[in-house]
């Protein structure tokens, strides 16, 4: 129980960050979802369960509770990514006191990306979103982060053409090196218009190629030529 308790106190001393949250109780399941959603497309990490924001120790206090948590992750995401629930029985002050229950839940980067959580808590919902975890948060990952994944999915490889489309990218992104958008991307490579579609498609190719590289700024996504 001894070697519990510190390996929790480790935990917290940590605070939130990229593979870790906090999360002081499961009261929506398809909220939680998202966490493990962010964890399985980035890096992976841990939910502590029943750890306040501010680093204190609430506990899970009920079977139902650790059930939702079960279900946010194996109900609410698709495909279901691997995780692993350990349940630690620990004091609430560093010398004694009432016992708690904090319930770690590891979430493993996925083979499968993108892992998606449903947004309501509906089983016949298709509304379903992507999110990738940025330091302490959850951000929608962008449909360029998909189209990523979906070409890291093929076998086949992959070469440039030196179309058009791709030259007008490259030099836009190579004259906003202070970042764009895609949106704005997109109006800036006018009068030589990419169709969208088209644009993210190559955009995610640059990224995996290491041509360009796409980045958080006040949770949008903004894309830079590579240095």
């Amino acid at each position: 129980m001894t070697s519990q308790a510190a390996l929790l106190r480790e935990y917290i001393a940590q605070g939130e960050h990229q593979q870790q949250d906090f999360k002081y109780k499961i009261d929506d399941a398809p909220k939680l979802a998202r966490s493990v959603s962010a964890f399985a497309n980035t890096d992976g990490g841990r939910l502590l369960i029943g750890v306040r924001d501010d680093g204190s120790v609430h506990g899970v206090r009920s079977e139902e509770e650790i059930f939702m948590m079960h279900a946010a992750a194996r109900k609410y995401c698709t495909p279901v990514p691997t995780i692993q629930f350990e349940t630690l029985q620990v004091p609430t002050a560093p010398h004694g006191g009432r016992l708690r229950t904090v319930v770690i839940c590891t979430v493993m980067p996925s083979r499968q990306r993108p892992v998606f959580a449903l947004d309501v808590d509906d089983e016949q919902s298709t509304s379903r979103t992507a999110y990738i975890r940025v330091a302490d948060e959850n951000i929608v990952a962008s449909p360029i982060h998909l189209a990523i994944w979906r070409q890291e999915q093929r076998l086949q490889g992959e070469a440039f053409a030196d179309t058009d489309e791709e030259r007008t990218l490259l030099k836009t992104l190579n004259e906003h090196p202070q970042g764009l958008t895609l949106n704005q991307l997109l109006k800036a490579a006018k009068p030589a218009a990419v169709p969208r579609p088209l644009a993210i498609t190559l955009l995610a190719r640059f990224i995996r190629f290491g041509l360009a590289r796409i980045m958080p700024r006040e949770r949008q996504w903004i894309l830079f030529p590579n240095d």
